[in-house]
């Protein structure tokens, strides 16, 4: 275990984690750390390369806006969404930008910023995956000062080419170190630990190194800040009307979906066994319609994908009676050691395996962490969380004009409504169970790499190839 429930639930901005978030921490870094090397004053010009998904469905997930703003020293958990449209008009309106918030250069969009949509990786590059870019500083001679390239790997997580990982270091760290679901399971019955407990310990090992504060109260004010953010954004989604912003003219539907189930609970119609149901579609309808209008989410694992967990636990939080704080806090914990498994044993981007690696491990999580919530044990957790993925293998990423809109929006739901019916098949099943969480995860990756590339977020089949945009 190398990575952070922390790390997994980043709060950021839409439309996307790996498009938008990711490129947004690349820029940024890349600006900074001329500041750092006494590069920057020597900064006349920089050039941003993007490669595959990143070239082909960058400009609908707004990957050049996030460069820019990365570029100018801004980060996707501290930017204001609201600045975000005036900030790009005004960098695009002068030809200029702050870089790095210090210094001014010349940035000439149309020459500055060049998508490769014929190359997948960049030239040269050890990491082969499919979300590429490079950043290159010249001087006013156009004599090369640096040059880096990234790779934003689902998540907005980013990793640089040819950079060490610092597994053993950190793992060192945690008391209880686990690779598969398997290792995890063993792990909490010879502790005597439930799968949110033996996760409450490693994250609170975690926070001890860089705070003062008791880490338990870390770790709780963190994940209680996480869930804040998420019923702020399902609220905005239920509030907002209009049109989504790229061309398709997509038009929100949450608000009106609620006002709709509001009336009919006026009218006394609360009887009907499939209303929670409903409500879970609009919960997560309307975090990801805020998504793709590039308001404030939290990846749960990934932006794309970010309504499905926060929709679930909407369900527990209204629906599951006794629902508590502690239940909220077992979600959470629970669903991010399921996302760990997935980050570090398969993908969660879905340029690389597909949906599959976004909406279906987000329904695996989500399935996990109520069936913690509601009490189940760490063998219920698992079943769960393996019914979730079995029945979203094979999931493609093909959104219409690159947009993560259609089918998106839609899946979001069907997703959190399949987490909450696998959660309790686990629950009533008292037998074991015939396939395992690590063969599905590890079939799951090996179903991403087998899957064409032009069904992984390109934009260049399935519903993208067939359906006029209009």
């Amino acid at each position: 275990m190398t990575t952070s429930l922390f790390d997994l639930y980043k709060i950021g901005v839409g439309p996307s984690s790996s498009h938008t978030m990711g490129p947004m921490r690349a820029a940024c870094r890349f600006a900074r750390e001329l500041g750092g090397r006494g590069l920057l004053e020597r900064v006349a010009r920089v050039q941003v390369d993007l490669y595959g998904s990143l070239a082909l469905t960058g400009l609908g997930h707004a990957t050049d806006r996030a460069v820019l703003l990365g570029l100018t020293g801004n980060e996707p958990a501290t930017i204001d969404p609201a600045l975000i449209e005036s900030t790009v008009a005004a960098i695009r309106a002068s030809g200029e930008l702050r870089l790095a918030g210090e210094r001014t250069i010349a940035f000439a969009e149309a020459n500055d910023m060049l998508f490769h949509r014929d190359q997948m990786t960049p030239p040269g590059a050890q990491t082969q995956h499919p979300n590429g870019l490079r950043l290159t500083a010249l001087d006013a001679a156009g004599a090369k000062l640096e040059e880096r390239t990234f790779f934003s790997v689902g998540g907005g997580f980013i990793v640089e080419d040819g950079a060490r990982e610092t597994r053993e270091r950190q793992e060192a760290a945690i008391p209880f170190p686990f690779h598969t679901a398997a290792e995890l399971l063993a792990a909490a019955h010879a502790n005597e630990l439930s799968i949110s407990q033996l996760m409450l310990e490693n994250e609170c090992a975690l926070v001890a190194r860089d705070s003062e504060q008791p880490p338990v109260q870390v770790v709780r004010e963190g994940i209680d800040r996480i869930w804040q953010v998420m019923q702020e954004c399902v609220r905005r989604g239920m509030e907002t009307e209009g049109i989504l912003p790229g061309g398709l003219n997509v038009r929100r539907r949450a608000r009106r979906l609620a006002e709709r189930l509001r009336e009919k609970e006026a009218d006394g119609l609360r009887g009907d066994p499939l209303a929670p149901l409903d409500w879970v579609t609009v919960y997560a309808m309307a975090v990801n319609e805020e998504n793709a209008a590039g308001g404030r989410v939290v990846t749960a694992p990934t932006n794309g994908a970010a309504g499905v967990v926060p929709a679930v636990l909407h369900y527990y939080d209204r629906f599951a009676p006794n629902a508590d704080h502690e239940g909220m806090l077992r979600f959470f914990l629970t669903s991010a050691a399921i996302g760990i498994l997935y980050k570090e044993n398969a993908s969660i981007s879905g340029a690389e395996v597909g949906c599959q690696g976004e909406v279906g491990v987000a329904c695996s999580m989500a399935a996990g962490g109520l069936t913690a919530a509601l009490g189940g044990t760490n063998g219920q957790v698992e079943h769960a969380a393996e019914i979730a993925m079995e029945h979203n293998l094979g999931m493609t990423c093909d959104p219409i004009g690159g947009l993560v809109q259609i089918p998106c929006i839609e899946r979001n739901a069907m997703g959190a409504v399949k987490a909450v019916q696998a959660s309790r098949i686990a629950l009533y099943e008292a037998e074991a169970h015939k396939v395992s969480l690590d063969q599905v995860i590890r079939t799951m990756y090996l179903t991403g790499l087998d899957m064409q590339a032009r069904y992984k977020e390109t934009s260049l089949a399935g519903l993208a190839l067939n359906v006029i945009e209009c």
